[in-house]
């Protein structure tokens, strides 16, 4: 069903009825997408530290924050200002320019993804025809801000820090991207808002999770070591290398650092939605329950009930990834880091090249199940 919303659309066709010419509506249109996207994340990444700071409360049998705001709520907010009037340090003999680029390349890429969430059939900020790829692309960045940011601050703890998370990455990101591209070739696209309209249809039992079990455990480990979470925080390992590559940084560039880590984890938790748990598909398909009461498809209110539900399904799927990556942390221990390098390159690429094979011979046994 189609939610027949259409942000932009709309957007601009209210500004054309309001006197305005049509390319000066396109042109008011084109930062609203940068300034959604940013609001979005960052009230995504409030929440998010609340949430982990009551959970880790939670299993430890701690309150948690519960004076800033009604239950903490503004606890994040209170310390971002902090951050903000913390002073800046650069160390001596190091490179200045080196050294403010590299938490500045870390959140860039990550904030940038977020142009790809579909929240509904209209509801993205772009459909890029090629985005799964573009998000890779994207990911692949950061490494480098991670490098940058050990080398530029002449500490040989920093720099070890920066060595381990690019080397970290780098071996996450092939089986993590292994198990992406066999949920493209079962949905022959690489748009996200096409591989969420491949699994709709058939409701919970449409979702690539069935189809790609494999592949769904592989893409959340993958993505939970790409965010640097428990038991994968080995870059910053307290009894080895202090805070690793962000030992020198403070203020908001140490935040910038944080709020990434933070924003890596929600956009993580969005695509497992969009890739495996259908999007914004809801378990029993509203189209099915609209023939149930007799509905209208084509009935306006209809319409908007169908794009209401589909970002909150969307949000409600995230967040609950999001609640089992903070439950992890206080749940399973911290491996070594031969361990981390042992799990990512031993066994997590050998059984992605598997489930890659696996899902080809599917796809040409069972072409109407595997999208052939």
């Amino acid at each position: 069903m189609s939610t027949g919303i259409d942000l932009q659309g709309s957007f601009i066709k209210s500004l054309i009825d309001l006197g305005l010419p049509a390319g000066a509506a396109k042109a008011v249109w084109m930062p609203v997408p940068m300034v959604l996207m940013l609001i979005g994340a960052t009230v995504g990444v409030l929440v998010t530290i609340w949430q982990e700071r009551k959970i880790s409360a939670a299993a430890q049998q701690r309150i948690g924050p519960e004076f800033m705001g009604p239950f903490g709520l503004l606890s994040p907010v209170a310390d971002g200002i902090k951050f903000v009037f913390k002073e800046d340090i650069i160390p001596a003999k190091s490179d200045p320019w080196l050294f403010t680029l590299g938490p500045i390349i870390v959140v860039l890429p990550v904030f940038l993804s977020y142009l790809i969430v579909p929240f509904g059939e209209n509801l993205a900020i772009t459909n890029v025809a090629t985005g799964v790829f573009l998000w890779i692309a994207l990911s692949s960045v950061q490494p480098i801000g991670l490098l940058m940011s050990g080398y530029a601050s002449n500490n040989k703890y920093s720099l070890l820090g920066g060595l381990r998370a690019a080397a970290q990455s780098i071996s996450y990101e092939i089986p993590l991207a292994l198990a992406v591209l066999a949920v493209v070739m079962m949905s022959n696209s690489l748009s996200s808002i096409d591989i969420v309209e491949q699994q709709s249809g058939y409701g919970i039992l449409g979702w690539n999770v069935w189809r790609q079990p494999i592949g769904f455990i592989i893409f959340w480990i993958s993505a939970l070591a790409e965010c640097e979470r428990m038991p994968f925080d080995l870059p910053e390992a307290e009894e080895e290398l202090v805070a690793g590559y962000q030992t020198e940084y403070a203020g908001m560039k140490f935040a910038l650092y944080y709020v990434a880590s933070y924003v890596n984890l929600v956009l993580s938790a969005l695509l497992v939605t969009v890739l495996y748990l259908g999007g914004w598909e809801s378990p029993i398909p509203l189209d099915l329950l609209a023939g149930w009461f007799g509905v209208s498809e084509t009935s306006p209110w209809l319409e908007i009930v169908d794009a209401s539900l589909g970002i909150t399904m969307t949000v409600l799927k995230a967040y609950f990834l999001v609640f089992t990556a903070i439950l992890l942390r206080w749940t399973v221990p911290r491996v070594r880091i031969d361990q981390l390098l042992d799990l990512g390159w031993k066994f997590l690429l050998p059984v992605s090249l598997a489930n890659l094979l696996l899902t080809a011979a599917l796809k040409l046994a069972f072409p109407t199940a595997f999208g052939g």
